[in-house]
């Protein structure tokens, strides 16, 4: 078997009693070491010997690649129980196959016990309460750098915040929009039925109007901002970090937080109340096509919705779209903080924002109904 250098060959030859013999001559470089040890694979394959003898002595070059052909061949040789003994190996060649550990790379390469039923999950009570302490962490970070940007002005970058309320903000609009007025409509048009069959399909107008302003209109639009805002905060901030863009700011003396997070921060809070309002509006507006559609004129909607949405429902309902648009904002510029290294971690990272941020939303709504509760609002 000859490779692509002539001077460059293999000979094995296999005795009665079952032993291979295994003679390299010429240059083992990268150019020919990738053919000798495709041929090296074969022989070995063909009858597995009991012993393997390996020549080296008409070697006449050998750079990392061969030195790697030889000491694979001795882990072969551990993994399938033969011998291997290497015989007219030069001073040098020897020093160098010498400095690597066959029982190092013998444990590196063996399979790891799969973790059991315990392992797996206290790894997931650890991974939970140290998500939470980055959580505070970059709570805690996020705050300070935020009111070191509202005493000094300067220091923020307002152009960013301008451009991050119009990609948050102006370009939802639509979205906000449709979704709200089909909550409307299918609100309002399921709860009708209903309420039909008792003679007060007329209060339709108030149990929707209510729901929206005070739930169903924050809500759908925080929604929509951790699918828009929050996975985008979350790739961009991740693409960086994957870069080592982050790295970089760091070097050059600048806030990660201050610099890319409060500015997404202050303009979210300030586009989320304002989105609520449009999905409120236009809620209102599906909803009283149901009414207009029972038979029921307008200004009778319309006093029915005054007087079941007052200005205190109306503040609740942005108060919510305010604490809902920080709270998407930050867990996806946590998220894209926390960003690690891989072709997927952009990727996990955005999953992870949404998740979270449709997650944080919830709970916020359940902590605002409790305490509405026992305020009596």
């Amino acid at each position: 078997m000859i490779s692509r250098h002539t001077n460059t060959r293999l000979r094995s030859e296999t005795d009665r009693s079952g032993n291979l013999t295994l003679g390299y001559s010429g240059r083992l470089d990268s150019a020919t070491v990738g053919k000798l040890w495709r041929q090296t694979q074969k022989v070995l394959q063909s009858a597995p010997p009991g012993r393997v003898r390996v020549l080296t002595d008409e070697v006449t070059y050998c750079d990392g690649s061969g030195v790697a052909l030889l000491f694979w061949l001795r882990l072969r040789g551990r993994r399938d129980n033969f011998t291997v003994d290497f015989e007219g190996l030069s001073s040098d060649l020897q020093t160098r196959l010498q400095r690597f550990d066959p029982e190092a790379f013998a444990k590196e390469g063996a399979t790891p016990p799969r973790p059991g039923i315990a392992e797996n999950v206290g790894r997931a009570v650890w991974d939970f309460f140290q998500d939470i302490g980055e959580q505070l962490v970059f709570v805690g970070e996020l705050t300070i750098a935020t009111i070191k940007c509202l005493v000094r002005p300067k220091t923020l970058r307002w152009k960013d915040v301008l451009i991050t309320a119009e990609r948050a903000g102006a370009n939802a609009v639509g979205i906000i929009a449709l979704i709200g007025f089909l909550f409307g409509l299918i609100m309002a048009f399921s709860s009708a039925m209903p309420l039909r069959r008792f003679g007060a399909d007329v209060y339709v107008a108030d149990l929707a109007a209510m729901a929206l302003v005070r739930v169903i209109g924050p809500f759908i639009t925080a929604v929509i901002l951790a699918g828009r805002s929050g996975s985008a905060y979350a790739a961009e901030i991740g693409t960086m970090k994957v870069n080592n863009e982050i790295d970089a700011l760091t070097t050059m003396g600048l806030e990660p937080v201050r610099f890319l997070v409060v500015p997404k921060l202050l303009a979210t809070m300030v586009v989320a109340p304002l989105l609520t309002v449009i999905a409120d509006v236009f809620g209102l507006i599906g909803s009283g096509l149901v009414i207009l559609s029972l038979g029921f004129p307008l200004v009778t909607y319309t006093n029915h919705v005054r007087s079941a949405v007052d200005l205190d429902i109306w503040l609740i309902g942005l108060l919510k779209g305010l604490v809902f648009g920080a709270l998407v904002a930050g867990v996806g510029c946590l998220r894209g903080l926390q960003t690690k290294t891989g072709a997927s971690a952009v990727g996990i990272s955005t999953t992870r924002a949404v998740v979270s941020g449709i997650v944080l939303v919830v709970a916020a709504e359940g902590v605002f109904a409790v305490l509405l509760h026992f305020l009596g609002i």
